[in-house]
């Protein structure tokens, strides 16, 4: 098992941390374009399409090709669409990581370093929804570092560091096809506590939803 150690956020780190999470973030497109494809009305339209071809062109090569083309041109729409995401998430909080996680009294950014890499993140910041619970963030783990207990790692030290602050709980938001990251904070004592549809035209659409988890921190005996 590789060894690995976390630390504190530095400035040197900036570009590295902002690529493994951009890299990460991209590794959903293909499970994003899987749900997609399973919605429906999705597979209705496609259905319709291939028929319809069919009937008119009493071949099967034809729709075939044509449902082929469609589908191709639907994940480089998700593709695309996914990347304006990541380059928005990359302007925002990640746009200045320390003055953003490391100059506020409960806000705070970690990384994991093995062999002589940084393989792993994690963020805190104060939820804007409730001041007594913190809100876990940008959790990353280089994919040739997962399986080694890091992401667990992680999501205790943002615990630890809440407990030793006073909040009284931790929260994080997962999407629909983070289904791994999902399976990982369960194990760590995160309760699923809200799930809804992206209020957004496009999460509406494809049913893309939201999941709320939350570890509620209790006094120390």
């Amino acid at each position: 098992m590789a060894e690995y150690k976390i630390r504190d956020y530095r400035d040197s780190d900036y570009e590295v941390v902002r690529e493994l999470i951009s890299h990460g973030m991209s590794e959903y497109v293909p499970s994003v374009c899987t749900h997609v494809l399973k919605l429906p009305w999705v597979l209705f339209v496609l259905t319709c399409i291939f028929l319809m071809l069919l009937c008119s062109s009493k071949s099967f090569i034809l729709p075939f090709m044509a449902v082929t083309l469609l589908l191709a041109l639907g994940r480089q729409v998700l593709g695309y669409c996914w990347s304006l995401y990541i380059d928005h998430c990359l302007q925002e909080d990640l746009q200045d990581i320390r003055k953003t996680y490391m100059e506020g009294e409960g806000s705070h950014f970690w990384v994991v370093d093995a062999e002589d890499s940084i393989v792993g993140t994690v963020a805190a910041l104060p939820s804007e929804e409730n001041v007594k619970e913190l809100l876990l963030k940008r959790m990353s783990v280089r994919k040739d570092f997962r399986g080694l207990g890091i992401a667990k790692a992680l999501s205790r030290e943002v615990i630890s560091f809440a407990r030793q602050r006073g909040y009284k709980a931790v929260v994080l938001n997962t999407m629909v096809v983070q289904v791994e990251a999902k399976k990982m904070y369960e194990s760590v004592g995160f309760k699923k506590y809200l799930e809804y549809v992206m209020p957004t035209l496009y999460g509406k659409l494809i049913n893309f939803k939201i999941s709320k988890y939350r570890y509620d921190i209790f006094p120390a005996s």
